[in-house]
């Protein structure tokens, strides 16, 4: 693999790795539906705000998120919708594993 392919697949790499983990998946599903604060989407893990935040921030990092701090509150949205479709896809492995092991059980 030559320096430039390289260079891509680690920036890929980089993305998903930031959506590596159960919360911050939440917190894309979320922001899918329209943009929140971060007090709403703190209620809505159950966490607290500092852990809330310091997700938030590795997906944006990430490019994945974006912010607008309006007076007090920073409101987060999604800056690129189509990271969905990874959502889309994820779902379509699981059901086709499903559907393999329920497949073996029949078989076996």
């Amino acid at each position: 693999m030559d320096r430039k392919t390289r260079t891509r697949y680690e920036a890929r790499a980089r993305i998903i790795k930031a959506m590596a983990h159960p919360t911050r998946l939440f917190l894309v599903d979320q922001l899918s539906q329209r943009e929140r604060c971060v007090c709403e989407l703190t209620e809505m893990v159950g966490a607290d705000i500092s852990t809330v935040s310091k997700h938030l921030s590795l997906l944006k990092a990430a490019g994945i998120v974006t912010d607008e701090k309006r007076g007090t509150q920073v409101f987060y949205s999604l800056r690129v919708p189509c990271v969905l479709r990874f959502f889309d896809c994820v779902g379509a492995v699981m059901t086709s594993l499903a559907e393999e092991e329920r497949e073996a059980l029949l078989a076996g």
